[in-house]
């Protein structure tokens, strides 16, 4: 076997994916021995993996979470970033692993076990909905080495929780704990830490079997909520309402409604 033909195999290790159902891919980051941090190959997996969702049509709904258990994510490895390879972990615009801002239609949900450390809150700041264990710690420590919580942290921290406490957490580099987060409104779920995973997956679940096109354009203008005026946000509401209008399946939820089944949804 080629050097090549290794490395593109152990890559595919450090992020690995499942599909669950039809409809839900897991995506899992596979470090645990390092506190699942990502350095630039897994950084280059998981932007593979995010375009590979982005094209696949069967999924409607992504879960995002770390392998081991102690640890979601620990965010960009230090050992890389103090090699001078820092800058190598984020994928052009996209930022780190292709995900942090990257332009994505479809919706991802954080199951957050553990702690979630630097890009790792900055990982469960960027889905669009988190699950958390009782016992998992968000923070951002970066000032106490003396970096920048730049993967989103210092703004996405101060647009999900209430700001004095984003402040103490973005300057004193003290974690807050999951319930705290909950009661401020930055996670959706906090559950026993062995019930995150399937907790997680149902959240996922229930999304999926929404019509993905619906989903996808409501998810579209709920992301620019906190960026737009609300003129051009009711411009963008409108000509989605009339995509929709079109769609095959708005005709399908609507006859499926009178027949009183289940949609068949086809994403079109």
């Amino acid at each position: 076997m080629s050097a090549k033909a290794e490395s593109v195999i152990t890559d595919q290790h450090l992020i690995l994916t499942e599909r669950v159902g039809r409809h839900v891919l897991l995506v899992t980051i596979n470090r645990p021995d390092k506190r699942n941090a990502i350095n630039v190959a897994a950084s280059h997996r998981l932007a593979a993996v995010v375009r590979e969702a982005e094209l696949d049509d069967s999924v409607r709904a992504v879960v995002l979470t770390g392998a081991g258990g102690k640890c979601f994510s620990a965010g960009a490895d230090l050992e890389d970033i103090a090699n001078g390879r820092g800058n190598d972990i984020a994928i052009g615009n996209a930022g780190m692993g292709g995900f942090i801002h990257a332009q994505r239609r479809k919706p991802w949900i954080a199951a957050v076990r553990g702690a979630a450390l630097g890009g790792g809150m900055e990982f469960a700041l960027a889905c669009d909905m988190v699950v958390a264990g009782e016992s998992t710690l968000f923070g951002l420590p970066e000032v106490s080495y003396g970096l920048l919580a730049a993967a989103g942290g210092v703004f996405r921290a101060v647009r999900s929780l209430p700001r004095a406490l984003a402040m103490e957490l973005l300057l004193t580099a003290k974690p807050i704990t999951a319930t705290l987060a909950h009661t401020h409104g930055m996670i959706n779920h906090v559950v026993a830490d062995t019930e995150v995973l399937t907790r997680a997956i149902l959240l996922a679940e229930a999304v999926a079997a929404n019509a993905p096109l619906a989903v996808m354009e409501s998810l579209a203008i709920a992301r620019k909520a906190a960026d737009n005026n609300e003129h051009e946000l009711r411009a963008m509401m409108m000509a989605a309402g009339e995509r929709l209008m079109q769609s095959t399946d708005l005709k399908e939820g609507l006859l499926a409604f009178q027949e009183k089944r289940t949609p068949s949804w086809r994403g079109r």
